[in-house]
């Protein structure tokens, strides 16, 4: 799948990101390659603007030292786009997360920068007045046990299902290339995982199952300190 699934960017758990300095009502469409492991399968156009959804999961508002996403302060790059800088967090009444104000550099368009400076992580992102709503149905293993065949107290295989093997997730934002997505195609939702147009899917509402997760280093970290995102 690696060779031959086209690239794409989804965000599953979206936040909303303001870029405060991006001109209001501009719009860019920036080149995306569709595999990098195939030359021959070319780019597409993603559409860039000020308003933006990063994962919820791509910020920590006081993060640990192995946490190279977006922070208060921090820059990122934005995949295909530019340097972006969190300078203020906004919360609701509940003290939670709703959305960032960051600022973005011009000169780093396509994600670099002339004067050479680096930076650590480079998040997906979709704009938002132009992400496409969907259906995504996170799939992991059935049975909680690599053994389930324990039944010396009375147990069974049922006692070891899985309660997270399906997770639905119903306001995922697209890029819209993946309108009209031809159903059982397959694509690689960049940095997540494989997906495959579900047979559920309908113009107004695609539905997309994902099939193989991708290796990500945060989550090996978290689960193995015990980080609370």
């Amino acid at each position: 799948m690696n060779l031959k699934a086209q690239r794409v960017m989804a965000v599953l758990r979206p936040l909303k990101v303001v870029i405060e300095n991006y001109p209001e009502n501009q719009v860019e469409q920036l080149d995306s390659i569709n595999n990098p492991e195939d030359a021959a399968a070319g780019t597409r156009k993603v559409p860039f603007s000020k308003v933006i959804y990063i994962e919820r999961d791509d910020f920590m508002e006081n993060p640990p030292k192995q946490f190279f996403r977006l922070s208060a302060g921090r820059e990122v790059r934005l995949r295909y786009a530019y340097f972006i800088k969190c300078v203020e967090v906004i919360k609701d009444e509940k003290g939670e997360v709703v959305e960032l104000r960051c600022t973005y550099d011009p000169a780093t368009r396509g994600g670099d920068s002339p004067d050479g400076r680096k930076v650590k992580a480079t998040l997906h992102w979709v704009s938002a007045s132009h992400a496409m709503d969907a259906q995504v149905r996170l799939y992991d293993t059935l049975l909680n046990r690599a053994d389930p065949s324990e039944e010396k107290q009375g147990l069974t295989f049922k006692d070891f299902i899985n309660p997270d093997s399906l997770q639905i997730i119903d306001a995922a934002k697209l890029e819209p290339s993946l309108s009209g997505a031809p159903l059982g195609s397959m694509y690689q939702f960049e940095r997540l995982g494989y997906f495959c147009v579900d047979q559920d899917s309908m113009p107004e509402k695609m539905v997309f199952n994902r099939t193989v997760t991708l290796r990500d280093t945060w989550a090996r970290v978290k689960k193995a300190e015990g980080i609370k995102q």
